[in-house]
């Protein structure tokens, strides 16, 4: 216990799968948790939830599309628990898959704007806000990007999710070193899962599209089973727990590193 005591934190897409998980472990190791989210029940049920269990937590509705919403966001973060230190931009989609010559501008930009435009304003706004609080003497801040295994490997009929999510990837060194060389005492690190039994995969799966195969859900399952070494998808908490570390001064000598947790996936 206590392995963020003391911290604040934002959680973006925190109403569900990785982000609800992140929210609650974070809580569960001291840190006050913002829980940021579209879906305003399921954000406010998880927050509801941290707060049973006894921690501090609170909802805001978030479009992390929306520059206006991320200010007001980090003032929440400010106005409610006195700062912020951590910020984990996990709030995300997994387009339908298509080819490229057959995608549509209006969608490839609908997933650019989603998955890399919304990390862009957090790291900005988070920026702004956690150096207030950090001290090259004092409490660090972390900021963790939650990526993808494909941001670091190609797949077919994922141009749009490859692009965004790659781009995490290569957005998050950028501002780890900035934030590095203007001495701000803040950790910038992305997070690579591969399949995570999330609702945002179970989704994929009852398309029934990996790879450009057109399968059954059931078939598909088991096809994505196969690409893991490990014989298994993954679980929300196993990510949360990499979020954790990097949130916490265990991680103190990382920063622009990217952290693969994909059951072997990417190892092939």
């Amino acid at each position: 216990m206590g392995r963020v005591e003391g911290k604040v934190a934002i959680v973006t897409g925190a109403a569900k799968g990785i982000g609800a998980a992140t929210a609650k472990a974070l809580a569960r190791e001291g840190a006050k948790v913002v829980c940021s989210d579209l879906d305003e029940a399921g954000g406010q049920a998880i927050a509801d939830e941290i707060a049973n269990d006894g921690g501090e937590a609170s909802f805001i509705r978030h479009d992390v599309v929306n520059e206006d919403e991320w200010e007001a966001v980090a003032k929440h973060a400010e106005d409610r628990f006195g700062g912020l230190h951590i910020l984990v931009n996990n709030a995300g989609i997994a387009p339908e898959g298509g080819p490229i010559e057959d995608k549509t501008l209006e969608s490839w930009r609908r997933t650019l704007a989603i998955d890399l435009d919304s990390v862009f304003l957090g790291c900005k706004h988070g920026i702004r806000t956690i150096k207030k609080y950090t001290s090259k003497a004092g409490a660090g801040g972390s900021i963790i990007n939650i990526s993808s295994i494909l941001g670091l490997v190609g797949q077919p009929s994922a141009s749009d999710y490859n692009a965004a999510k790659g781009g995490v990837r290569l957005l998050t060194k950028s501002a780890a070193l900035e934030c590095a060389e203007a001495g701000y005492n803040i950790r910038v690190n992305s997070v690579h899962p591969g399949y995570i039994d999330t609702p945002l995969v179970r989704d994929t799966l009852n398309r029934g599209v990996v790879q450009g195969q057109k399968v059954g859900p059931n078939e598909m399952r088991e096809l994505l089973i196969m690409l893991h070494p490990v014989g298994r998808l993954g679980i929300a908490d196993e990510i949360a727990n990499a979020v954790l570390f990097l949130s916490s001064d265990e991680s103190s000598f990382m920063t622009g590193s990217e952290l693969v947790a994909d059951g072997g996936y990417t190892a092939r």
